[in-house]
């Protein structure tokens, strides 16, 4: 059976990895022994970041529609159940932007909301 010899894929992962540590501080930037767990590491956080980016998204959302519902005298937990039972549905991003960018629209909404409260 012939010899087989791994140096050209082994060669490859570690200059895959050196590539993705470009910019890393020290040995973590040069050597694959220090730059294989810091990538390793880096590329985790990547993906517990993309879950956080959504959640503080939502959350911006809620507090400048809260912000905006105010501005209109109700309460943010109040125009959400007033929009349930007016089944309006629009979602916060839209809503967020709606009171960003077009408050009389906004206040269109919240008194259909309030409306439907009453």
């Amino acid at each position: 059976m012939a010899r087989v010899k791994r140096g050209v894929n082994a060669r490859k992962r570690h200059r895959k990895v050196l590539k993705q540590a470009k910019g890393f501080y020290g040995k973590k930037s040069r050597t694959f022994r220090a730059a294989n767990p810091a990538v390793m590491r880096s590329l985790r956080s990547a993906y517990i970041g993309r879950k956080h980016r959504k959640r503080e998204f939502r959350k911006l959302w809620i507090t400048r529609i809260n912000a905006a519902a105010r501005a209109n005298d109700i309460s943010y937990s109040r125009l959400m159940d007033g929009l349930r039972k007016a089944d309006i549905r629009i979602n916060r991003k839209m809503l967020s932007e709606m009171a960003i960018h077009d408050p009389a629209g906004f206040s269109q909404i919240v008194d259909r909301a309030k409306s439907a409260l009453n």
